[in-house]
């Protein structure tokens, strides 16, 4: 049989056996360098960049709600720099003076500069929203996160509570609240944040009420992990989501509910710039003066559609 093999062809080597020593199986692999968490984590980072980016690039109307709110929150943040003048200096020799290459939307009654008042009554509304939304979110979260947590009578009680606020339209509520407390801008966004307290106090409790159910979630109570650690570590991460697409969208609706509140008389005392009441200030000036309600409202309008707009991207592309 072996007369049959020709010696002069090369011998085929197998899978099998290492070409260095024939006969022998190759040696094992070097092991793969441990990958670095910084480097993944950095990794990371810049796809969701790169992702967000695209997004933006994908979508002009979502990319202007962005670049025009970073600019009501540069106003919000340096005033100064936008409108270098005093918005409470009075011109009676300006008075009412249309919009032009002096006066960019225009003077009021007495002669200030509305541009001006725009910018700081924009960083008071703003402000006052803010305020708002964190008293709303923190108030929210802690609601829903007992009611969800705890259940039994715990989250009855609570419920039928947070049931009773639905119940009222929030601008009663807000009127209610604000009328115990007196007015102000502070009080104003205090009673606009009550109001918006039943919204995430329902949404935090669904998402609580979801991990419950979870693996992970059973996992860490059947080990013994403390409550704290478990609210702190599995709860709130992973039930943020939903609650910073809600603050997003509640943003505009508190400028809203200040400004209406403003407007009432019930906000900033005059002659504080506020959106609402520069708006109810130049109601009476309509047919002769329409910059004075126009230029105010107008500001109000594009922060309550680019806050929605912001979150509605928000919801459907989701957050981590």
């Amino acid at each position: 049989m072996s007369a049959d093999i020709d010696r002069s062809s090369p011998m085929t080597l197998t899978t099998e056996q290492d070409p260095r020593q024939p006969g022998r199986p190759p040696a094992p692999p070097a092991p793969a360098a441990p990958a670095d968490p910084g480097q993944e984590q950095t990794h990371g980072r810049a796809a969701r960049l790169r992702a967000a980016l695209g997004t933006l690039a994908a979508h002009p109307g979502l990319l202007l709600a962005v670049l025009y709110l970073a600019l009501i929150l540069a106003w919000t943040l340096a005033p100064s720099l936008f409108a270098g003048t005093d918005p409470l200096r009075t011109d009676p020799a300006a008075s009412l003076t249309p919009p032009g290459a002096d006066h960019w939307f225009g003077t009021d009654n007495l002669g200030r500069d509305l541009y001006t008042r725009v910018v700081h009554g924009t960083r008071t509304s703003l402000t006052a929203a803010l305020i708002a939304v964190s008293l709303s979110l923190l108030a929210g979260t802690v609601l829903g996160v007992l009611s969800g947590y705890l259940g039994g009578w715990v989250d009855q009680t609570l419920m039928r509570c947070v049931e009773v606020l639905i119940v009222i339209p929030g601008l009663l509520l807000s009127l209610a609240v604000v009328s115990i407390l007196g007015f102000g801008v502070t009080n104003v966004a205090i009673a606009v944040g009550i109001s918006g307290i039943p919204a995430f106090a329902r949404v935090i409790r669904a998402e609580v009420l979801r991990i419950r159910s979870s693996v992970y979630f059973r996992a860490a109570v059947t080990s013994g992990t403390r409550t704290p650690v478990i609210l702190l570590r599995h709860v709130l991460p992973n039930a943020s989501q939903p609650v910073l697409v809600l603050a997003a969208l509640e943003i505009g609706g508190a400028v809203l509910s200040v400004s209406a509140l403003s407007f009432l008389g019930y906000g900033a005392a005059p002659p504080a710039p506020e959106l609402g009441a520069m708006v109810s200030q130049g109601r009476d000036y309509i047919s002769t003066a329409w910059w004075l309600t126009t230029f105010p409202g107008l500001a109000i309008a594009l922060i309550v559609l680019c806050a929605n707009r912001i979150g509605r991207a928000l919801e459907r592309t989701g957050v981590r």
